[in-house]
């Protein structure tokens, strides 16, 4: 009886560690929702931080990253979906230039804007660790460009 008691509780642990797991969600979504004349794209993207202010500047690198290493997989037809660095691993062949361009508060900045972004329009989804917002963003597509260009990280 107190193996079969044994065995029904590691039966239940297991089965309740492998739901706490499958709640985790993905936390860096990213939508193209347009692009603009000057070369910017209006990108709806996830952030996740621990109150709204983290959240958001996280949004703000994952829309940057998203735009340079992965490339904007969901969209409007009509968006440009390719990444600025096509470059396999380029973040760690670069990598303390990145770290520097990323750093809290760092030069990707100069590039993002959530002037789209429209007040009580980011969903807010509060969990055990944080908050995720969804926030629209605007990445300066163009001006990054040339940016990489110049500091030699890309060539076209």
């Amino acid at each position: 009886m107190k193996k079969l008691f044994l065995m029904l509780a590691a039966m239940f642990s297991l089965v309740y560690a492998s739901a706490q797991s499958q709640t985790v969600y993905a936390r860096t979504s990213v939508r193209c929702m347009g692009t603009e004349l000057d070369g910017s794209q209006t990108l709806r993207v996830q952030g996740y931080g621990r109150n709204r202010a983290d959240a958001k500047e996280q949004a703000m690198k994952n829309a940057v990253w998203a735009v340079l290493f992965d490339g904007i997989k969901d969209g409007v037809p009509g968006c440009n979906m390719r990444p600025l660095v096509p470059e396999v691993n380029a973040h760690e062949r670069y990598e303390e230039y990145f770290n520097r361009f990323f750093a809290d508060n760092g030069e990707y900045r100069k590039y993002v804007s959530l002037r789209d972004t429209k007040r009580r329009s980011g969903g807010k989804v509060k969990d055990k660790l944080g908050y995720s917002y969804d926030l629209t963003v605007r990445v300066l597509r163009s001006e990054l460009k040339a940016r990489l260009m110049a500091d030699k990280i890309i060539n076209k």
